[in-house]
């Protein structure tokens, strides 16, 4: 494989690689985007497409589901064919599946061609971490971390600001039709300049079909457990049940299956390298943070706060200012700080700023959530930007394709996993506190009698204001309830952050090459 494209004599040819790259990350900011820029204007689909409410969800479910199943076989399809031809036929199926998504007229027209998407669009994905860590030379690539960094981190944080203002200004089929015009500048900038590496044809033989099953068995059905389980009461649902059951099969056979075969779709032998398994771990818990507080900070607003889609935007732009200020200064740290370090610091970072939003109240607006945001931010984007280092730097060449889409598999795994065990969290929670909060509930106390009293007679005019009085009174008491709940989540994440820290320790140290070492090591 050629490190880089190369001048005629022999030196890296700095334009032509920087162009392919660039172009190869604006496809991977808008697969990344699309999972999270639905987020804020679902109501608005669902209107558009008389869809129920159970339905709707799986405008996400629909995209995050076979788009498990791509990211770790880009990989081997880039092996085979090459990264550039990949690439190109990712771009493509993405852009006219977001343009059919946009036409839909009708829920399952949407559900059939958003799945589309996410498949054929997984594979921009972890194709650009294989050609930072074998196209740059060793010294530059701490940078191409840098802005990998902040197209994974952005792109899911400015998702729901950039669809919420959409919507607003146009509709909601332009979330859609918004990949058009960066996509046909991708497919011009992969098609020019991307010329990092040729396909292996030798690989189509013997393709491993048996693998290629269990393992897209194993993820879809994990990937639908998680994110259908909260709402669907987990194993009382007979579908959940049963999905479990089939991931719990297919999984162990699917890892024996990497291992066993001679040309395995994943290659699972580069678990035997310490830091890369410490780094999958990072990202797997820097998933869970990303998404999770993606995901909290949104619902609060939209279901405590009756906050628009615009407003929930405007709150959310904190995090992803936060993360594009915090990337070059980062970058910089890595090359002069032992990246375990910063892994830690940024870790506790973000449990610090999820800490402090466990004492959320109903009244918490921009301001409040601001410090919040800026510390997840940081956070994580310093995480993020470490865990890339100690988990590639040390995988040679040959692995590193493999590794990548493993990568990015457990940061979505990470993401799913977070996103399922905090709505559980809030499901659970606000019916425990809701409990709680009418047990202590005395209506004969003065100040209870005195509120009933008041809310009986502001509801003087209607046909029964006692009746309207205590629904009042319920819907008040389901919102602290709610809002306990989203406390009780963030302080969730941020104990999930702590412990996270603690296990980067277990990593070995990871030196950056620089000077004439760098330059050895690139040949």
């Amino acid at each position: 494989m050629s490190p880089a494209p190369t001048r005629a004599d022999g030196g890296v040819n700095w334009t032509v690689l920087l162009l392919g790259f660039a172009g190869m990350v604006i496809g991977q900011f808008m697969a990344i985007l699309d999972i999270q820029i639905v987020a804020a204007s679902l109501p608005q689909i669902q209107a558009g497409i008389s869809a129920s409410a159970d339905e709707i969800s799986w405008i996400q479910t629909a995209y995050l589901i076979p788009e498990v199943v791509m990211i770790p076989l880009s990989g081997y399809l880039s092996r085979l064919w090459g990264t550039q031809k990949v690439f190109l036929i990712s771009c493509t199926g993405f852009l006219v599946m977001s343009v059919a998504t946009g036409l839909s007229s009708s829920i399952d027209m949407m559900i059939v061609f958003r799945a589309l998407q996410g498949f054929v669009g997984g594979a921009m994905i972890p194709t650009v971490f294989a050609v930072a860590f074998t196209a740059f030379p060793p010294e530059k690539r701490v940078t191409a971390s840098v802005v990998m960094g902040l197209i994974v981190t952005l792109a899911p944080t400015v998702g729901p600001t950039l669809g919420g203002h959409l919507t607003e200004w146009l509709s909601w089929r332009w979330l859609f039709f918004i990949n058009v015009a960066p996509g046909v500048l991708v497919l011009f900038l992969v098609g020019r300049y991307a010329h990092f590496d040729k396909g292996d044809p030798s690989l189509a033989k013997g393709f491993d079909w048996w693998g290629l099953a269990l393992m897209a068995a194993f993820l879809m059905s994990l990937q639908f457990v998680l994110e259908e389980g909260a709402k669907d009461d987990w194993f009382a649902d007979d579908m959940i049940l049963l999905l479990a059951v089939v991931a719990a099969i297919t999984g162990p056979a699917f890892v024996w299956r990497s291992l066993t075969y001679r040309n395995p779709i994943v290659e699972l032998r580069a678990f035997a390298n310490r830091n890369f398994t410490v780094g999958v771990i990072m990202t797997f818990t820097v998933g869970a943070a990303l998404f999770g507080g993606t995901f909290l900070l949104p619902l609060f607003l939209a279901r405590v706060r009756d906050y628009s889609p615009a407003e929930v935007g405007t709150t959310m732009v904190v995090s992803g200012l936060a993360m594009f200020a915090t990337g070059p200064f980062a970058g910089r740290l890595v090359r002069k700080v032992d990246a375990r370090i910063l892994m830690f610091g940024g870790f506790m970072l973000c449990a610090w700023g999820m800490w402090d939003a466990h004492a959320v109240t109903s009244e918490w607006g921009f301001w409040e959530f601001a410090g919040v945001q800026a510390m997840r931010g940081v956070g994580v984007m310093i995480a993020m930007i470490a865990s890339q280092q100690v988990t590639m730097a040390t995988l040679p060449p040959h692995m590193v394709k493999n590794a990548s889409g493993l990568v990015n598999l457990s940061r979505n795994v990470g993401g799913a996993f977070g996103l399922a065990f905090l709505n559980t969290t809030l499901i659970t929670g606000t019916a425990q506190h809701m409990g709680e909060l009418t047990s202590r509930i005395d209506q004969t106390h003065s100040q209870m009698a005195a509120l009933i009293a008041g809310l009986t007679e502001r509801f003087a005019g209607s046909a029964n204001p006692e009746g309207a009085a205590m629904k009042a009174l319920s819907g008040m008491l389901q919102r602290q309830a709610t809002t306990l709940a989203f406390g009780d989540a963030f302080a969730v994440l941020a104990l999930a952050c702590a412990f996270a820290a603690f296990v980067t320790l277990l990593s070995r140290p990871v030196g950056v090459p620089s000077g004439a070492a760098a330059a050895s090591e690139a040949h």
